[in-house]
């Protein structure tokens, strides 16, 4: 005789404990963490819908981390016995692509057309909007516009509008009335017109009914009014744009940019931690001893830059010399950023690999920017390139802390915790008058860095003056990552 199925909502039996976990990895479906993911969230008619099962905080063996919590956290549960239980912990993040891509001469037409197209709305509507607000302070919004540009599209002399498609109109009342919320909250300055000979971009959405007619990962991307592009496909996307930005630089390069949602897995859990100290000799220099050396981006191509912009000022305004001239300055500014941008995605995420706990300085870059050593610091990009710890370290579980900019970091000795009286930025090294110990001026403040942000707790010997140094652990500020 069959016992009767528990009623529907009536709580399962307490004696279901660990071990009697019943395996939860769905049949047909094998590969690594990336590949099951990817398998689960593919549609397909003949696999069976899968439950996943959310499994209380004492069953993960990864600690439950509140920017994982943030970013939509999807545990999935692979295998299972008597004595483990093995889970891998995804994040669910939302990463933007940019790919170069090279429209023939057709595509090139009908994008300078769109990109016109545009820029006359923006240019239109912001127009029509200072004079409304100048004549009797009325206040008018881009859904305004949008009303008034459908009845432009049916006149004779307004016909070319038909050629982009409407989404892309819309997008740019959007960005407008972005820009206006921004400017009256504080955050901005009032919005400017736009200019044909500087970098022009557009943004449309993609039909989610048909976007598998139009997108096919590293093989086609079709884009509204245009067609398919060529487009080098440098990385797999593993997602589904709804949105596509079209943008060409004053270097005359195409390049398309969209969002999708990707699972990120986090990396392994390491024991480490390091303290680094930023600045302009190397870029970066660790507690471990590792200097990073100095980029010199802007330098190397400073000479050429400076020879074309003079043959740029001796062409006559309107020419078509002039006009190239431009396109070559243009030409060496971005190899400069593309130089930059390639050293510091490498050396981040080169950080981010190799230690679990990141400790670093909370520096103004503002204010270094305002200083005798601005073309430096700008040539440098140390506020990028905590942006990009930031980010990294969310998504690969790392631990990222940073520490109050007016901690004492290169005048307290790392051995003793003895504070000299002064340290002139110029003093590469010193020696302590306490302790004897002789320093390297960055190695000493990466060191004392991490001693900071970490309380003492790795990376560094315990201090022989312990009232020094507790007062030089207040200084931790915030906290990226707990």
């Amino acid at each position: 005789m069959t016992s009767d199925p528990p009623a529907r909502g009536a709580k399962r039996s307490e004696s279901r404990g660990r071990e009697g976990l019943s395996p939860v990895r769905p049949s047909g479906l094998s590969g690594s963490p990336q590949s099951l993911l990817g398998q689960l969230f593919q549609p397909s008619s003949h696999r069976q819908p899968l439950r996943l099962r959310r499994l209380p905080d004492r069953l993960f063996h990864l600690r439950r981390q509140p920017h994982l919590n943030k970013l939509s956290p999807v545990p999935l549960i692979f295998c299972h016995d008597r004595l483990r239980l093995l889970c891998y912990y995804f994040v669910m993040a939302m990463i933007a692509h940019k790919l170069r891509f090279y429209p023939d001469s057709a595509q090139e037409a009908l994008l300078a057309r769109m990109f016109g197209s545009a820029r006359w709305v923006w240019n239109s509507c912001l127009a029509w909007r200072t004079a409304a607000y100048k004549l009797d302070g009325g206040s008018v919004t881009g859904v305004d516009f949008s009303r008034d540009l459908t009845w432009l599209k049916a006149l004779d002399c307004y016909a070319w509008l038909k050629d982009t498609p409407a989404t892309v109109y819309a997008q740019v009342l959007r960005d407008q009335d972005k820009a206006f919320a921004n400017f009256f909250a504080g955050r901005a300055k009032y919005p400017k017109f736009k200019k044909r000979r500087v970098e022009q971009a557009i943004r449309m959405q993609m039909d989610q009914r048909t976007v598998m007619n139009c997108y096919r990962d590293g093989e086609l991307l079709k884009i509204p009014g245009l067609g398919p592009v060529d487009v080098r496909w440098t990385r797999p996307i593993n997602g589904i744009p709804k949105a596509v930005t079209v943008r060409r630089t004053a270097a005359g390069r195409y390049f398309v940019s969209f969002m999708v949602e990707t699972a990120v897995e986090p990396l392994p859990q390491r024991t480490n931690a390091v303290g680094i100290d930023m600045g302009l000799g190397d870029i970066v220099v660790t507690s471990d001893g590792a200097k990073s050396g100095r980029s010199r981006h802007f330098k190397r191509k400073e000479k050429a830059l400076a020879r074309a912009q003079r043959l740029l000022s001796r062409k006559a305004k309107g020419s078509n010399r002039r006009k190239a001239a431009a396109a070559k300055v243009a030409r060496i500014h971005a190899k400069v950023a593309d130089s930059r941008a390639d050293y510091l995605h490498k050396l981040s995420t080169q950080i981010v690999r190799d230690n679990q706990v990141i400790v670093i300085e909370d520096l103004s870059m503002k204010g270094m920017a305002r200083g005798m050593l601005s073309k430096s610091v700008a040539d440098a990009g140390l506020g990028e390139l905590r942006r990009q710890l930031e980010y990294k370290a969310n998504w690969y579980g790392r631990d990222l802390v940073v520490i109050d900019r007016w901690e004492p970091t290169s005048k307290v000795c790392s051995a003793c915790g003895v504070k000299a009286e002064a340290m002139p930025l110029g003093v590469r090294t010193w020696t302590c008058g306490d302790c004897g110990t002789n320093h390297d001026r960055d190695h000493n403040a990466a060191l004392n860095i991490l001693m900071v942000g970490t309380a003492g707790r790795a990376g560094t010997a315990t201090p022989k003056n312990a009232k020094a140094r507790g007062e030089a652990s207040s200084g931790v500020t915030a906290l990226a990552v707990a």
